[in-house]
């Protein structure tokens, strides 16, 4: 299926309480273990873990959540309501993501799919990202392998060329 812009068309912003609902009724319509209201407040409540929405025409159409760390950014949970997938929602977060990547601090985005979610696998592997690892019994809801995935920042020649750490941007 085509994307046009209007497709595309989706502001992508922090998460808020407000947003909870949406947000539980995509999850569940997405996973057949999905998470609950506790799991996404307990991990919004980490200082490192942050959610996003993707709103289209006023209402949440997609979440993802994901942590900060030192060089990396992990995706735990994202997902797109059904009734919108292949219009470039998902496509639009990720986007959103990897523009928080640079060459000199958080070079990658890291996120574990199950062995049998396909269409993740795929969507993932059609935006960059490469299986690096199997992890083995990975989920505690089920014996489920999970793929550990990566996308690597890919840094410009010019960046490579002109590394603007922190010392040589404050020397400048």
């Amino acid at each position: 299926m085509g994307h046009t812009e209007q497709d595309t068309c989706v502001h992508i912003r922090w998460m808020i309480r407000r947003d909870m609902q949406a947000v539980l009724e995509i999850e569940s319509t997405n996973f057949e273990f999905a998470w609950s209201e506790e799991d996404f407040i307990r991990c919004l409540r980490q200082r490192n873990c942050i959610g996003m929405v993707a709103e289209r025409d006023e209402r949440v159409v997609g979440f993802m959540i994901y942590e900060l760390h030192k060089n990396r950014l992990h995706i735990l949970n994202f997902a797109v309501a059904p009734e919108v997938k292949r219009q470039g929602i998902g496509r639009s977060m990720i986007n959103k993501l990897m523009g928080k990547l640079s060459h000199e601090r958080r070079n990658r985005i890291m996120l574990e799919v199950r062995e049998t979610n396909l269409d993740a696998q795929l969507f993932f592997r059609g935006l960059g990202f490469r299986a690096v690892s199997v992890l083995r019994d990975f989920y505690d809801d089920s014996t489920e392998d999970a793929y550990l995935m990566q996308y690597r920042y890919q840094p410009t020649a010019d960046e490579l060329a002109h590394p603007t750490g922190r010392i040589s941007r404050m020397a400048g």
